[in-house]
């Protein structure tokens, strides 16, 4: 029904390095999506799949704990959304997630970041319309037909689903995104998903080379040293 999911992946570019960055920003996910939806993941399904995430990814459950008790306690920092867009070395496309208590803050350090790598900030609009926000789910799961049948009754917009060796993927709009996995539990009980998240995939890719390799390396890891990006997306292929 569309691209092979193996040649997708390779674009899911969320990029992270020490593994205390990974908490930190888990951490700081768990307590907005908590504070926004309720800290019950049965009736938060985004926080239910953020906690299935973080477990996966080994984040030590005294972080988890702390990130929701705070959420309860209804105080705190008040973060927002922001989203900034540009290009990057080699005239790739990026896009850059954060989640803010100082947008004047978080505005200049990634700008900073774009400058020293002789990339350019673009205005709201300027290359996310080059990418599909979109949710993914991928499980075990061996009748690609019934899976669909049953996103279907629930109304669901699939845009794409694949199976490739037993998993399922289902790509649908993100803002399909709690239907979604709420009709393939109700339907199919508890699943093991090896992927529950939303993300910007690239619709086109670009290529770098050469010096351009470094110098975005050096952008991404300037990008991963601040505290409020939370996921970074681009196309480049080297």
């Amino acid at each position: 029904m569309g691209r092979a999911y193996q040649n997708r992946k390779e674009s899911m570019a969320k990029t992270a390095d020490a593994k205390t960055k990974v908490y930190s920003k888990f951490a700081r996910e768990i307590y907005v999506t908590a504070k926004s939806g309720g800290t019950d993941p049965s009736g938060n399904l985004a926080l239910r799949g953020l906690l299935e995430r973080a477990k996966k990814s080994q984040v030590p459950a005294h972080v988890i704990d702390k990130a929701l008790d705070k959420a309860k306690g209804g105080g705190g920092e008040d973060f927002s959304v922001a989203r900034y867009e540009g290009f990057g070395p080699g005239n790739c496309i990026v896009i850059v997630e954060c989640l803010t208590d100082n947008a004047n803050r978080t505005i200049a350090d990634v700008r900073n970041c774009f400058t020293k790598t002789k990339s350019k900030m673009g205005t709201p609009g300027s290359v996310s319309h080059m990418f599909d926000h979109c949710a993914i789910l991928a499980f075990p799961h061996g009748d690609e037909d019934a899976v669909l049948e049953a996103l279907m009754m629930a109304d669901v917009d699939v845009t794409d689903i694949e199976n490739e060796d037993g998993q399922i993927t289902v790509f649908t709009p993100h803002t399909d995104y709690a239907k979604a996995r709420q009709a393939l539990t109700d339907n199919f009980g508890e699943l093991d998903f090896a992927m529950d998240e939303i993300q910007f995939l690239p619709q086109t890719h670009t290529a770098i080379a050469g010096d351009d390799i470094a110098l975005f390396e050096k952008f991404t890891d300037m990008l991963n040293e601040l505290d409020d990006v939370q996921n970074i997306y681009h196309n480049a292929e080297y």
